[in-house]
């Protein structure tokens, strides 16, 4: 026995290989054949609940969107403004930025009204989203454990505010599969003003295989990165290329039945048939003058939340599993009367387009919508006077969810007078998770990936799925 034959023997992916079918040979069959992803292989295992959704849209406001200026009115706050808060509210809390020994409160300068059957409470700000406010539940007693941006997208994506463990895209991928085979199971679209790193670890497939990653679809240049075919490359030149690799790679899994070459040679088939598939989803001038004043849209304009919102129905239609809409600039620690005007100016109207847009087509029933940001906004001041901010709140925030098995027109839990604390029915991340995954049709405690000798899941070792919510 040779050196390389010695070692082959000793190595755990050899020994694995001897079994009646290799890890990596399962592998490879489940990803190049969807059915098998979306049946047994992927799914059985995990769903205990008669599925009410497919899919999920995740409409992530990144930097923190105000509770206070948007869902959850606070006319305290309106009456003392420009008062002390009472240090028995603030405790002995950390601020992110605020560094007055006696911040002060700011109520919110613009109204509130009722709207729709349920009497939601929306800001001015969203008159869009009011109108289908019968649509929403509106969550308003979430909290979080850290108030950083980046370890608080992570707690809320992954259950861990350190980075390195899958997203919740990720793991419905890895739990569900796909049902399509020419476009990922989880896709990401970003927009907005950059003020904050857009981190690709907030789509990542962390320690699950990487054929779970996020794939970005961009609005300017080719819609992925390295899709197209180089110049002078015809397709059947680059049909021939992927021929080779692909043998060169089913002699490599044989050999070591190493699952991560199994992603690497369905990941090339993918990334071919994609290049038909995806240029025609990205082309939004086929869709009718009606649906553009819906959206507000404009075929060809770069970084447009509306324009990802109709892409993200698209998506829909087609079967994607996860898909993540990312706006970011939501992080006004100053000019919040502009910038903040701005930002909701920007979403608006597509996000309500979307709901609408679902409904009509009968996708909504089937798809669960998400709305929300890592944290809500301080019931307290930063700066004075018109430039005036909200620092990062992680105690008590407001996220929204409609369709794919949420009851619509209702509104649940509350926090304190001051919106600071989380009060009545406190929902923790965990819950929030279990209750997507219970929509899913997934027990979350039943969703897990052994790793480092220890299964790990989403929820971690927490959350209960919130039933009150639940249809």
């Amino acid at each position: 026995m040779n050196c390389r034959q010695a070692s082959l023997e000793l190595t755990r992916r050899h020994l694995l290989s001897n079994g009646a079918a290799g890890i990596g040979s399962l592998a490879l069959a489940s990803l190049l054949d969807p059915g098998l992803l979306s049946g047994q292989q992927a799914g059985e295992g995990f769903q205990r609940y008669a599925p009410r959704a497919k899919r999920v849209i995740s409409l992530f406001m990144s930097g923190g969107p105000s509770h206070l200026d948007l869902f959850d009115p606070k006319p305290l706050l309106t009456e003392r403004d420009g008062e002390p808060i009472p240090k028995s509210v603030i405790k002995d809390h950390q601020f992110a930025m605020i560094k007055e020994s006696e911040p002060k409160i700011k109520g919110s300068p613009w109204k509130f009204s009722k709207h729709g059957d349920s009497g939601l409470d929306v800001s001015e700000l969203l008159p869009h989203t009011a109108s289908v406010a019968d649509e929403l539940c509106l969550i308003r007693s979430l909290h979080t454990e850290t108030f950083n941006h980046g370890p608080a997208i992570s707690f809320l994506t992954t259950g861990s505010a350190r980075y390195g463990r899958p997203t919740l895209g990720a793991w419905l991928s890895y739990g569900l599969g796909s049902e399509v085979s020419d476009l990922p199971a989880f896709v990401v679209l970003a927009s907005g003003f950059k003020l904050q790193p857009l981190l690709d670890s907030y789509w990542s497939s962390g320690f699950l295989p990487s054929q779970h990653q996020g794939v970005e679809f961009r609005s300017q240049g080719d819609p992925v990165l390295f899709l197209s075919n180089p110049g002078g490359v015809s397709d059947a030149a680059r049909r021939e290329q992927l021929d080779l690799l692909k043998r060169l790679n089913t002699s490599q899994l044989s050999e070591f039945n190493d699952p991560e070459i199994a992603t690497r040679i369905a990941g090339f088939e993918l990334a071919y048939r994609m290049q038909s598939s995806v240029p025609e989803l990205m082309d939004i001038s086929t869709e009718s003058k009606a649906t553009h004043e819906l959206y507000g849209t404009e075929p060809g304009s770069p970084l447009s939340f509306a324009n990802n919102c109709l892409l993200a129905r698209r998506l829909a239609e087609r079967g994607v599993r996860f898909i993540q809409l990312f706006d970011m600039g939501w992080d006004q620690h100053a000019n919040m009367a502009t910038d903040l005007v701005r930002q909701c100016r920007g979403v608006d109207q597509p996000i309500a387009a979307l709901i609408k847009d679902l409904k009509q087509r009968g996708l909504l029933d089937e798809t669960l919508v998400t709305w929300g940001g890592e944290f809500g906004r301080t019931p307290i001041s930063q700066g004075d006077g018109e430039d005036y901010g909200r620092d990062h709140h992680p105690h008590g925030f407001c996220m929204w969810l409609a369709g794919g098995g949420i009851k619509p027109g209702m509104t649940f839990g509350a926090t304190d007078e001051f919106g600071y604390h989380s009060q009545e029915d406190r929902v923790s991340l965990f819950d929030l998770n279990a209750t997507i995954l219970h929509c899913l049709g997934i027990d979350h405690e039943r969703l897990t990936y052994r790793f480092q000798g220890r299964d790990f899941r989403l929820t971690d070792v927490d959350g209960r799925a919130i039933e009150a919510i639940m249809l």
